[in-house]
């Protein structure tokens, strides 16, 4: 037989559409073609194979090859169509049995000399491999570096292989009744993760309720203090306390570090803990590229976006958080490509009050005007500042405060329980956290009566809120009875949620 054909996937965004690898032999001066709308990495693997072939102690033929990746419409990117095209190969020219392999699907980069190497998205590969079956369910022969990631599709068939040769005798074995590669069985358990303890956090009693309560409801943050203050000790401690990993949320938290190439076993159940630097641009935060990949927003899907000094941030980078902050998702959009990655994270932002960082010091070296203030606050667009729940300020620690004496605060399992109790309210009330409500579900679980709703519409008055302001009060002053154990929003819910939204207009 002088064509093999053979089935692997593509990836476009989160979705992984299905490639038909067709693989021709014919008579000819000798030549190696890879059709079907490779890019430079794809058409790099006619060398790649050659060796791997030649290397694993297979011939090469010497006819005219023609590989196809079908559909032709399909931009096939990146080395994982290696081991298809090496199999379509000693299929077609009869150096492998090729009457079993319409039962699997491939991928997997080749070295020289044959070992398969780690590819990128195997998760989301496998996924749609289960989603799109019609009929008998195909196995899934991938590199073993990818298995324990492929076996968190819990009914997949994943058959792991560490090279070409394995892979050839796996199919070798079935036409002698034998066996060779062993269906993978998952080994993948949430670890007990070392969190960075809350208890090394000395006084900040108020930054700490903030947190907890963003915690409990899965709210934005903005804290702003002079530098020292423990901004970022907090903001690193902050994962530690979120409820715990669903699986649904793990497996989509791992479908989008797959497509970075950044998933690793042992952070399974992991809560993303991403800070990208104050240079990075807005591709970097959102992703993108020619092929598009998710970008920091979508990494810390389900977790936490940590930007330090927010205010050194270009103003445009910072205002493409705006939409995803939102809806959760980013779609993005190329002249022929279009791919959506989810992005729900929690952001904790940083920054100093003033461009020197010691506005209402108690040293007093602030020499910072107002106009120079005004224009650092500015850095931070009005409809940004809108969506970021909670505003509080971090103020400097006296001496006496950091001494021995002053005892270790709260510990970080003390306050992940509280807020995990909180969260149960929550998903029992209304199956979702606070801050994902809708209006109409605001409406229904966020009621107040007579003098609560005379409290905060006079806040909106005074403090010239927008409707989204006011929406999003609620929800805050819903996550704080919520760790009160409340059924009812109380007017001291009410005025600690509105407390949280004034930081910045007092500086």
């Amino acid at each position: 037989m002088s064509l093999a054909v053979l089935k692997s996937r593509a990836l476009a965004g989160m979705e992984a559409p299905e490639v038909s690898v067709e693989v021709h032999l014919a008579n000819g001066l000798p030549s190696f073609t890879i059709v079907g709308l490779p890019d430079t990495e794809v058409k790099e693997s006619r060398d790649r194979v050659r060796a791997a072939l030649q290397n694993c102690g297979f011939e090469m033929p010497a006819r005219r090859i023609t590989a196809n990746l079908a559909p032709a419409d399909l931009p096939k990117e990146s080395g994982r169509f290696d081991l298809p095209i090496a199999l379509g190969i000693l299929a077609a020219s009869g150096q492998l049995p090729g009457d079993q392999l319409h039962h699997y699907e491939f991928a997997g980069e080749l070295s020289l000399s044959g070992q398969l190497r780690p590819i990128r998205g195997a998760l989301a590969m496998t996924f749609a491999m289960q989603r799109s079956r019609a009929g008998a369910p195909r196995a899934f022969i991938l590199p073993q570096a990818n298995a324990d990631e492929a076996a968190l599709v819990g009914d997949a068939c994943i058959y792991p292989a560490h090279s070409l040769l394995e892979v050839c005798a796996h199919f070798a074995a079935h036409a002698s009744q034998q066996t060779a590669l062993q269906r993978h069985q998952p080994t993948l358990a949430a670890h007990a993760f070392p969190y960075p303890d809350f208890a090394d956090v000395q006084g900040q009693q108020q930054a700490r309720r903030a947190l907890e309560v963003a915690a409990a409801g899965g709210h934005h943050v903005l804290m702003v203090g002079p530098p020292g203050a423990g901004k970022t000790m907090l903001a690193s401690r902050f994962p530690g306390v979120l409820p715990p990993m669903n699986d649904e949320e793990a497996l989509e938290s791992a479908a989008v570090h797959s497509l970075g190439g950044h998933f690793k076993v042992e952070h399974w159940k992991r809560r993303p803990y991403r800070a990208p630097h104050q240079t990075a641009s807005g591709v970097a935060l959102v992703g993108g590229g020619n092929v598009p990949r998710p970008g920091e927003i979508s990494l810390a899907h389900c977790g936490v976006l940590f930007l330090d000094e927010i205010a050194e941030f270009h103003r445009r980078v910072l205002d493409v958080l705006r939409q995803p902050m939102e809806s959760g998702v980013i779609s993005i959009s190329r002249a022929a490509r279009q791919a959506e990655f989810p992005a729900r994270f929690q952001l904790i932002a940083a920054m100093n009050p003033c461009p020197c960082g010691y506005l209402g010091h108690a040293s007093g070296r602030c020499r910072c005007t107002p106009d120079a203030v005004l224009r650092y606050h500015n850095r931070l667009s009005g409809p940004l500042l809108d969506r970021i729940d909670l505003q509080i300020e971090v103020a400097a620690m006296p001496p006496a405060a950091l001494g021995r004496r002053a005892g270790a605060g709260e510990s970080t399992q003390a306050i992940a329980a509280r807020v995990a109790a909180a969260f149960a309210l929550q998903l029992t009330r209304q199956g979702k956290s606070n801050q994902r409500l809708s209006n109409t579900e605001i409406e229904q679980h966020c009621r107040l009566d007579a003098h609560g709703e005379q409290l905060l519409l006079g806040a909106m008055a005074r403090l010239h809120w927008s409707a989204r302001t006011y929406h999003r009060v609620l929800r805050v002053a819903r996550s704080i009875a919520d760790l009160a154990g409340s059924p009812a929003i109380t007017p001291p819910h009410l005025a600690e949620a509105i407390q949280y939204r004034r930081v910045l207009r007092e500086l």
